[in-house]
């Protein structure tokens, strides 16, 4: 499913009368957080608050707080709050690349397609896509513009490489480990940096069984989103040594980054960060036992996403679907409206809200 598929969703964060009528508690299945309405967030900053430091331009108090927590996590000496995904990719690979302008990336990469060519407009960066179509790119494609880079009448050499772990064009399939490993030993013998964009890094670990850190320490930098599942109402953060982000403040407010106050932001994450690994956990091994469920049931045909994380695909073998997705509604799970007989799942935490088999349940009679 390609990534406009996903943003002409309509937004389900809005509750119906009988979602409430069951405790007001669904399982959201769309999006990679809990969809908080702004109501429910502004309750949860209520409660925080008289624990919250509040920032000053982005710098200090909750954020600080934040940023040693995920250095931390992810084995970084070091981590910086970012408003939005698209200024951490665009600042890391712009400190990595230095005058070495050109920087691979996948040709299916949010970097590359969603972002407004922001690096080669604003940084003067040539980004060079490979893989088309496709998760992952390979060392020898990457060894490839490599040597193609140095051998032109004019030498403008490779000096980093973004891999997007996993791929939302892709409908969530993870890059290949593997492949991820042999980059990174071929980068740090040729002294080029490495970016990670780990927006959903977490869930890529939850279904690889990877550690975050261990994807961590085979790049220079990475990148973690704080709304996608984090429940920030937006954010970024972007960890790597010390050295290289010691002075990031000022690329950031020179981009228009630098925003004055971001703890109502910082706040909610750090809240969520805590914990969110095994809450994640248990999230994901509930949707395994109900997809287990439900491949044995002849009314539904489960489809899996090859080497994916949080996305599958459910279709209605009989019956009518836009009555079975209705029903589901009703008793408290929420989904995207059906593209024909077909249903797009996705896992998040609220998944945690509901027992394996209270959903099963609930699919089978809708």
């Amino acid at each position: 499913m390609k990534r406009r598929s996903f943003l002409s969703i309509p937004s389900l964060a809005a509750l119906t009368d009988a979602e409430a009528a069951t405790g007001g508690s669904p399982v959201v299945a769309s999006g990679d957080g809990l969809s908080l309405s702004p109501a429910e967030y502004a309750a949860l900053l209520q409660k925080l608050s008289s624990n919250v430091k509040a920032d000053s331009y982005s710098i200090g108090g909750v954020v600080q707080e934040l940023e040693a927590k995920v250095a931390a996590a992810l084995g970084k000496e070091a981590a910086v709050w970012m408003p939005t995904g698209t200024l951490a990719n665009h600042m890391a690979v712009r400190l990595l690349a230095g005058e070495r302008r050109r920087v691979v990336v996948q040709a299916e990469a949010h970097l590359f397609h969603d972002c407004g060519d922001c690096c080669q407009t604003l940084s003067g960066l040539h980004l060079v896509p490979l893989a088309p179509g496709k998760a992952t790119f390979t060392l020898d494609e990457v060894k490839e513009q490599a040597e193609r880079a140095v051998t032109g009448r004019v030498t403008v050499p490779v000096g980093a490489i973004q891999i997007e772990t996993p791929v939302r064009r892709k409908s969530g399939e993870a890059f290949d480990f593997g492949e991820m490993k042999k980059i990174s030993t071929w980068a740090r013998e040729n002294k080029v940096g490495m970016h990670l964009d780990g927006a959903r890094l977490y869930m890529a670990s939850a279904y690889s069984g990877i550690p975050v850190m261990e994807y961590a320490k085979l790049f220079d930098t990475v990148y973690v989103s704080m709304y996608k599942y984090f429940n920030a109402a937006s954010g970024a953060v972007l960890a790597g040594p010390k050295a290289l982000l010691e002075t990031l403040y000022h690329p950031r407010r020179m981009f228009g980054g630098g925003l004055s106050h971001v703890w109502p932001f910082a706040a909610v994450a750090n809240h969520y960060f805590d914990g969110f690994a095994g809450r994640f956990q248990q999230a994901v091994n509930t949707s395994e036992a109900v997809i287990a469920g439900l491949q044995g049931d002849s009314r539904f045909q489960v489809n899996r996403i090859p080497n994916g994380t949080n996305i599958f695909g459910l279709r209605l073998l009989r019956g009518d679907a836009n009555k079975f997705h209705e029903s589901l509604r009703s008793a408290g799970i929420v989904v995207p409206a059906p593209r024909g007989d077909a249903f797009l799942f996705n896992v998040n935490e609220s998944w945690n809200r509901k027992r394996t088999e209270e959903i099963l349940g609930v699919l089978r009679q809708g």
